[in-house]
């Protein structure tokens, strides 16, 4: 009996999600083209880190090397964007990486992703609000900060901040209100920042190039050690010099920068939330992600390499680079122009966090897994007004009365975790049989469903298993050498049993690199055997996959490389995982288990899948356009 409960309750905890998008009705308004997807992605991804980031990670780790950095952090981003680019081609709705999962890997895993995105989306809010209000405090004198450290001192020290920010619940609040007014008037708010931002970056790109000099790049010991005419001028600050020249902190250096600079990147996905409000999202969602990394990249690779052309990498100040680095070259009065880019890249930054965080409560809420009040949308603007208040609020008053500074960790955690999932998701999916009145039947773009695709689309089941290769036998030839050209049941299995493999042998590599490094260095064997075993036994896993028939279905974009660009995409996601600290870990726990209280608790027993499989049996015609 308790053995029949357990499994009734996997089965539940599994459950995954049909979703028929033939039908084109949704409750959101369709406003968007490609070019505000664009805006939007570059906004969010573009935000302060290129005014602070570039300087810290020249001084520290790369050099004028920092470019090759960028390079690196930006590949292993279009990994993830490209496996988000062919799930925006298969399902374009509301709700990312959440629905992505949903899809795909069962109805547990698809929470998880939903409760990380929900809690990266306000945190990073929350920060950026903090770093907002504080960079114009100090613009105009510091006098909000003196007010509030007089008046208003949280006497907390490890638990809330030292005061409360009162501005930045004031903007966030602004653009809480700004974002319930609707998605077209939100996306025009955020072109116009973006357009500055990106106008002011080339200035600084164009000014480094003019006023830089190459001799920055190929520095050698003399150099530093010249008491007569000092690097940095009669500044004392000068960081470590290293070996010198363009790579002074040698490829580890690079590598250290590259994973520090891979989150620069992070904020693309919010793209993939508006797949209900974007006009042609088959198309518009994959170009969107694609266009804006390399876009980012461009704008990241030409500041930093402008910057240590104008500056010695070892003078560039870590807080603020950009004005430092003006001022060494004479051009003070720049700083100004530094200040409204960085003003105007934290509020896209602001409002590229905001505009997906109520999308996925909306998508989570009317899936049932969420309570059902926050999936309320307003008639007249078309916008989830409930999720978009109640995140809102929530953000508010994090930012009043949080650091952050120890929970922007957290961040990281949340994306990489969806990032991780959606690449599986991705392996998993091409492999499957074809079931052309599920999901993948979306793969086919609407511009190539013909009248004979459409009457497909209302096949009954008895006609469907024509669709079906003939089942075969599991063994080791299935395995190896499959005789089927198409994927059979027995075909998806190997490889949804090789993809959670996959997933295990590169968490325990990542493990073992990162926290056995000293055992790895100093070549003891245990490290080395488990290390070499699991990168082994990963990559004949990897080919196991690539030998299973992949599923011929058309998509109007695919990630190109399968299975090995997924299966990088996890390596690199998992890897990062693990450089985070213990502590980030304990508040990734505390995180999940007040989410895993709500999920079995409430959504569990909410799902809109559960009342589906109760109430009726899911036929072509029935109500399959539950898919939200």
């Amino acid at each position: 009996m308790g053995c029949k409960v357990l499994c009734s309750l996997g089965q539940q905890m599994l459950r995954r999600k049909v979703v028929d998008c033939s039908h084109e009705e949704s409750r959101l308004s369709r406003c968007l083209n490609t070019f505000d997807l664009v805006a939007l992605g570059v906004g969010s991804t573009l935000g302060a880190g290129v005014y602070v980031l570039a300087g810290a990670v020249a001084r520290e780790n790369a050099g004028p090397a920092i470019v090759i950095s960028f390079l690196i952090a930006a590949l292993a981003s279009v990994l993830a964007g490209l496996c988000y680019g062919e799930f925006g081609a298969r399902v374009p709705k509301t709700g990312s990486a959440y629905l992505y999962s949903y899809v795909t890997v069962g109805e547990l895993w698809a929470f998880i992703t939903g409760w990380n995105l929900i809690l990266s989306y306000i945190i990073g809010t929350s920060s950026v609000a903090r770093a907002w209000s504080a960079t114009f405090d100090e613009l105009i004198g510091k006098p909000i900060g003196e007010f509030s450290r007089k008046h208003m001192a949280l006497n907390l020290p490890g638990v809330l901040a030292e005061n409360p920010d009162i501005f930045a619940v004031i903007i966030i609040l602004i653009l809480t209100g700004l974002l319930t007014l609707g998605v077209k008037e939100s996306a025009m708010v955020n072109k116009i920042f973006t357009c500055v931002n990106v106008l002011v970056l080339g200035f600084i790109m164009v000014s480094g190039f003019v006023k830089g000099s190459l001799r920055n790049w190929q520095l050698v010991e003399e150099d530093f050690q010249n008491t007569t005419e000092p690097l940095c001028g009669n500044d004392t600050k000068a960081g470590k010099f290293g070996f010198g020249g363009f790579m002074p902190f040698g490829f580890s250096g690079v590598l250290s920068g590259a994973a520090t600079c891979f989150y620069a990147f992070v904020g693309f996905d919010c793209i993939a939330t508006t797949g209900e409000e974007v006009k042609n999202p088959q198309k518009a969602i994959p170009v969107g992600i694609v266009a804006s990394l390399l876009i980012c990249f461009i704008a990241y690779f030409g500041v930093s390499a402008a910057l240590t052309l104008m500056m010695p990498y070892l003078c560039l100040d870590k807080d603020s680079p950009l004005p430092d680095a003006f001022k060494h070259v004479g051009w003070e009065g720049a700083k100004y122009a530094v200040a409204v880019g960085s003003l105007c890249a934290l509020s896209t930054s602001l409002l590229g966090s905001m505009f997906p965080m109520p999308r996925v409560i909306y998508a989570m809420a009317e899936d049932g897994l969420l309570f059902k009040f926050l999936a309320k949308i307003n008639e007249r603007t078309k916008t989830p007004i409930i999720a978009t208040l109640t995140s809102g609020a929530i953000a508010a008053v994090m930012a009043f009365l949080f650091d952050l500074k120890d929970l922007v960790d957290l961040m990281s955690i949340g994306t990489l975790l969806a990032y991780s999932l959606v690449a599986a998701c991705v392996l998993v999916l091409r492999y499957q049989p074809e079931q052309p009145n599920m999901v993948y039947q979306m793969a086919r773009t609407t511009e190539e469903l013909d009248q004979v695709d459409q009457n497909e689309l209302v096949s009954t089941s008895d006609s469907q298993t024509g669709f079906l290769p003939e089942a075969e036998r599991f063994s080791l030839k299935s395995v190896l050498s499959p005789k089927n050209m198409e994927p059979s049941k027995i075909s998806g299995l190997i490889v949804n049993i090789s993809t959670s493999l996959i997933a295990i042998f590169v968490i325990i590599f990542c493990i073992v690199a990162v926290l056995g490094k000293t055992a790895i260095a100093n070549g003891e064997l245990w490290a080395v055997f488990i290390l070499l075993g699991s990168a082994i036994l990963c990559l004949v896993v990897t080919v196991i996959i690539w030998r299973q028939p992949e599923s011929k279905t058309k998509l109007s974009f695919k990630v190109p490389f399968l299975p090995v660009l997924p299966v990088l995409s996890i390596f690199v996601n998992v890897y990062l995982m693990m450089q985070l600290d213990r502590g980030t870990w304990v508040r990734f726990a505390v995180w999940m288990l007040i989410g895993f209280v709500i999920y079995f608790g409430y959504g569990l027993w909410h799902s809109e899948e559960a009342s589906l499989a109760t109430g009726q049996a899911r036929t072509p015609d029935g109500n399959l356009d539950h898919c939200k």
